[in-house]
């Protein structure tokens, strides 16, 4: 479990840079009141953006690595670390102050993300999730990805709409670490043949692929507040719930449920509290204000 957990916090750190590079890009593109592939078209011509992209790719890499060797319902929950590793990252980058209030949500975020694991602490599970659970596993959480998306789409540039949206690539996140899971399960059990052969091997491609376009278009619509804790915390919980219940990993129960659950609130009130310091909104980049206005014009 540890060299898990640690593929998986240089694997947040990773994707916080790319998150760092994608917000700047993302805003040199004009805003758009319909999801359209042709985003990723205007992106690809920024250099920015497909820096973003390289530290997203060897965050996969090592997601990968991190779920080869430990458990879903560990691995994803410490993602949740890539939004104060934006702080820092971005800080740095940008040269931007960080404040006193920002500095304690990190400690709430890492204090509540620590107890959260250590109290769930799953234990067991599958390598691999049987065929029999694919298809219900698919259609409960494409068919609540495709709904949030649908609800997104009909409302204007706004918080709403961000959020719908970057809960659907959290879902999508979510059933791409699933997807990726059960691959590594064949490469390290059956080899490279098998695993080119192994159709989630492809499923965990697509899937990332469109919860890109979607995040991509969620960061465009709406201020960071609104998408930043549908994406990290829909991803951690749709993934404990994924990893119970379709690789049965088994959490501690009782009364250290309720410590994990306590320690969940900590972490959630430590990404909305983060959320609303300035310096991450300098750190990543981004105006504040520029999303609220979009929404009263459109509105």
């Amino acid at each position: 479990m540890a060299l898990s957990v640690l593929f998986a916090v240089f694997a947040a750190c990773s994707n916080a840079l790319g998150t760092v590079l994608q917000r700047r890009a993302a805003l040199t593109v004009p805003p758009s009141q319909t999801l359209r592939v042709g985003l990723i078209l205007d992106l690809l011509r920024t250099p920015v953006w497909l820096a973003g992209i390289l530290g997203v790719t060897l965050s996969a890499i090592l997601q990968a690595l991190a779920l080869a060797a430990g458990s879903l319902a560990v691995v994803q929950p410490v993602f949740i670390l890539e939004l104060p590793l934006a702080l820092l990252i971005g800080g740095a980058v940008f040269h931007v102050h960080r404040t006193r209030k920002a500095w304690i949500s990190v400690a709430c975020i890492a204090v509540g993300l620590a107890v959260f694991l250590s109290c769930l602490a799953p234990a067991g599970g599958r390598e691999r999730a049987p065929g029999i659970w694919w298809m219900p596993m698919l259609l409960v959480v494409g068919g609540s990805g495709v709904a949030l998306v649908v609800a997104g789409a009909r409302r204007p540039l706004g918080r709403l709409r961000a959020a719908c949206l970057a809960a659907a690539a959290a879902l999508g996140n979510a059933l791409t670490a699933a997807l990726m899971k059960s691959a590594m399960g064949t490469l390290t059990e059956q080899g490279v043949s098998a695993f080119l052969r192994s159709w989630p091997t492809y499923g965990f491609a697509a899937v990332g692929g469109v919860s890109l376009v979607l995040l991509g278009t969620a960061m465009q619509a709406g201020p960071l507040i609104a998408s930043q804790p549908a994406l990290t915390l829909t991803d951690a919980v749709a993934s404990v719930l994924l990893g119970v219940t379709v690789y049965a990993e088994q959490p501690r129960t009782g009364i250290w449920l309720v410590a994990a659950l306590g320690g969940f609130g900590l972490l959630a009130y430590g990404v909305f509290a983060l959320l609303r310091t300035r310096c991450l909104a300098d750190c990543l980049q981004m105006d504040e204000d520029a999303p609220d206005s979009m929404e009263r014009a459109a509105t």
